[in-house]
């Protein structure tokens, strides 16, 4: 196949939906193009914000028409993601009433929080209801709404309205993208809804995520960096480009 450049680039978006990265070598082989061919592809897919470019290759970014399942970020950067979550729920402090957010992160945060004390956590997401349910020392409160599937997470005006009602200590917040110009981003309305209630209805706010979200930018803007108390992420985010987040307000701790 080799195509208009816009069929293979429609390909190339197609491959790394599919399979969450795609690699230069295997591409220009599959299309039956140059190498050079798919590094200018790929060029022009991110500079329309279909991908993110690598070393030698890319992965696909979130947006309005395509978001990644709870199933499929189970599988990727899980040790990072798991470093990452243990040193978020060290910030929990003397928080009594925590929100977490929807997503394999905030899950995984979920699970590392301490078991030896009392502890409300307030969550829209089933897996992480159901990671604490049985937990002893901790009440768990289901925001009700309407589930969306990828992600097992309820939203809409019930969701919100129930979290208005609430003050909480500290809430751990996921996002699809981070950056310093547009802030934190997720594809669909009803989760950005969500994520700015909690946010608002929160004392302190961490984000936590891995080194790719960095720089990522969806399609609904819910915070900006100066709204984070806290940023999580690993050692994969180079120094320097944590301290120009950090320079808009927010400690960056990476791990």
């Amino acid at each position: 196949m080799t195509g208009t450049a816009e069929d293979r680039q429609r390909h190339i978006v197609r491959a790394a939906r599919a399979t969450g990265s795609v690699d230069v070598t295997t591409l220009a082989a599959d299309l039956g193009v140059a190498k050079e061919t798919v590094r200018r592809d790929l060029r022009a897919l991110e500079d329309h914000g279909l991908v993110r470019r690598t070393h030698g290759g890319a992965y696909p970014v979130e947006s309005a028409g395509f978001e990644t399942t709870l199933a499929f970020r189970a599988t990727s950067h899980v040790p990072e993601k798991r470093r990452i979550a243990v040193a978020a729920a060290e910030l929990l402090g003397d928080a009594e009433t925590v929100f977490v957010d929807e997503g394999f992160t905030p899950q995984l945060i979920a699970e590392a929080l301490p078991r030896d004390r009392p502890l409300t956590v307030v969550t829209a997401s089933l897996p992480v209801a159901g990671a604490l349910a049985e937990t002893e020392n901790t009440s768990v409160l289901l925001l009700g709404g309407r589930v969306r599937p990828g992600t097992l997470a309820t939203v809409d005006h019930w969701t919100t309205k129930m979290l208005a009602g609430f003050i909480l200590d500290l809430a751990f917040i996921g996002a699809n993208g981070i950056s310093r110009e547009q802030g934190l981003t997720t594809p669909d309305p009803a989760v950005s809804e969500v994520k700015a209630q909690a946010i608002r209805a929160s004392r302190r706010t961490v984000f936590a995520g891995v080194h790719t979200k960095f720089g990522a930018v969806s399609f609904c803007r819910f915070a900006d960096i100066g709204d984070l108390d806290t940023i999580v992420t690993s050692t994969l985010l180079p120094t320097a480009e944590a301290h120009r987040y950090s320079l808009q307000g927010p400690q960056v701790i990476r791990v």
